[in-house]
């Protein structure tokens, strides 16, 4: 099944710029706060003045700079949303005096990189935070703790050490994508809260085992692949979940599969390279998966054939034990 080509996170938050820019967008005979257009412009001072943002000028209005620029109508800066810039730099700590920013976006910037500023611990209206393809690196500090974040994405960045436990204590975070870093130990219980959670941890180092404590909630998405996970997940699956993605593939979990039952809802479930047992569920005659994958495990027996099981081929199951049935050979009498 063809998936965009947008991580889900940057789908929201241009969802939210469209949503934003009709909302709160100032006619440019209003002014901004002279306080925020002086942040702006010390932002763009620390960036090294990149040309993309040469609309940038002093004694004009920066509601109506360009694009990248939300106004509330307050004149106070809401969201400031960057792509593709040119730069050599760290990120700005003027961000920190915006006062009512709720939104940062720093997206495909290669030449970004260091911490992230201590001076996001002033953004207490801070909502979302999406990072992505740069060399921002260092630890996810506690200090964001401090914001209003509703949903965290700082991703294929350079983030090393441990999730803080700290993020628990974010009430509205519902979404948490820290995928293609180098975050080492465990998942922290508690991280999500609300309806329509999402937890995207792939591509890290992350070692333990996952908290039972996600077994609970609004859960759309689970995916903690490609990590050195070990344990049972099978407390994620039940048929009455209403999760829509679950793929902890390429992980060292074991359990045996034959009398789980899998969320109804799902379209996406992959578990290959792990350490799973049993046979194929039979739950999954019934689930319409879009994509699906239990190769290289352990699992041995007959494959479940009929209803949904068609749709499946034989690149779903290879380098099993001793799986058998179609689409792989029959099995032996």
């Amino acid at each position: 099944m063809a998936e965009s080509s947008l991580p889900p996170a940057s789908l929201l938050l241009i969802l939210l710029f469209i949503f934003f820019s009709n909302a709160f967008n100032l006619p440019s005979a209003m002014d901004c706060n002279s306080s925020d257009r002086d942040a702006l412009l010390k932002i763009k001072e620390q960036f090294g003045n990149p040309p993309e943002l040469s609309s940038w000028l002093p004694a004009t209005n920066c509601c109506a700079w360009d694009n990248s620029i939300i106004c509330s109508e307050t004149g106070h800066i809401y969201l400031v949303a960057l792509f593709r810039l040119n730069v050599t730099a760290p990120i700005p700590s003027a961000y920190g005096d915006l006062p009512m920013l709720q939104t940062i976006q720093l997206d495909t910037m290669p030449g970004l990189y260091g911490p992230i500023p201590s001076s996001f611990a002033k953004l207490s209206h801070l909502e979302f935070l999406d990072i992505i393809g740069t060399q921002v690196s260092g630890p996810i500090p506690d200090f964001l703790a401090k914001t209003n974040l509703s949903a965290l994405t700082i991703t294929n960045s350079k983030l090393t050490g441990s999730i803080p436990q700290s993020l628990s204590r974010l009430s509205n975070l519902r979404y948490i994508d820290l995928s293609g870093n180098m975050l080492s130990g465990s998942i922290p219980p508690g991280l999500l809260h609300g309806s329509f959670q999402f937890l995207i941890l792939s591509n890290n180092r992350l070692t333990g085992q996952i908290p039972e404590d996600y077994t609970y909630g609004d859960i759309d998405t689970v995916d903690l692949s490609r990590n050195q996970l070990t344990g049972d997940p099978s407390f994620l699956f039940d048929i009455t979940k209403p999760m829509t993605k679950i793929d902890l593939s390429w992980n060292e979990l074991a359990f045996d599969m034959t009398k789980v039952r899998f969320p109804y809802h799902l379209t996406y479930l992959d578990l290959s390279h792990n350490h799973i047992k049993g046979r194929v569920s039979k739950s999954l005659k019934d689930i319409n998966l879009g994509h699906f994958n239990v190769s290289y495990n352990d699992l041995c027996g007959e494959i479940p054939a009929g209803r949904f099981m068609i749709y499946h081929g034989a690149d779903s199951y290879v380098h099993n034990k001793c799986l058998c049935g179609t689409p792989l050979p029959p099995c032996k009498k």
